[in-house]
């Protein structure tokens, strides 16, 4: 089972990294002068669309719920990058992000990280994730946003919370899934 469950979470990162490399390519790194709590703030601003249209049914903007699974993903992917760059200045972030092959690089080992976490916590929970619906998966990234601005609130602008890096990792893993089970 693990094995099919590696295949379709590689499937779901490849589509997820070629639009991040698509999006760098034609607006270069801007991302990366977002703080966390923007950052946490357009993942939840997805989470929230997506619950709207799992709830009425309707979708009146055009971006789908899987193009929204997918911009949540890489939206985990940037904050584990800068949350791995915390004590680096933009300019230092800049030379790291601003060659193609160095950020794929980059992209490619938070997403390792993530996947690592998944294979762990796949093991202690027998894929419970594979009988949820979409909608539960949903609200779990809700959540975990929820943790998060309550972590960022309470810290200020800095987040030194032990964890706020695997809620990202959470919501990352959680996003792939729904974009596995809507496959």
């Amino acid at each position: 089972h693990m094995n099919q469950t590696q295949q379709e979470y590689e499937a779901v990162i490849a589509r997820c990294k070629h639009l991040f490399l698509k999006k760098a390519h034609d607006y270069g790194t801007s991302w990366r002068i977002l703080r966390m709590p923007s950052i946490t703030d357009q993942i939840y601003i997805k989470a929230e669309r997506i619950r709207s249209i799992q709830e009425s049914g309707e979708n009146h903007v055009g971006d789908s719920v899987e193009g929204e699974f997918l911009g949540i993903v890489n939206y985990c992917v940037i904050a584990l990058m800068l949350w791995k760059f915390q004590s680096k200045s933009e300019v230092e972030i800049e030379e790291e992000v601003s060659n193609p092959q160095q950020l794929e690089a980059l992209y490619d080992d938070q997403v390792k990280y993530a996947y690592d976490v998944m294979v762990k916590k796949n093991h202690d929970y027998g894929e419970a994730w594979r009988k949820m619906r979409i909608s539960s998966i949903t609200d779990l990234i809700l959540m975990k946003i929820y943790r998060l601005k309550k972590i960022e609130d309470n810290q200020g602008e800095l987040l030194v919370s032990e964890g706020a890096d695997a809620n990202y990792i959470d919501m990352l893993n959680y996003a792939v899934f729904s974009l596995i089970k809507m496959n």
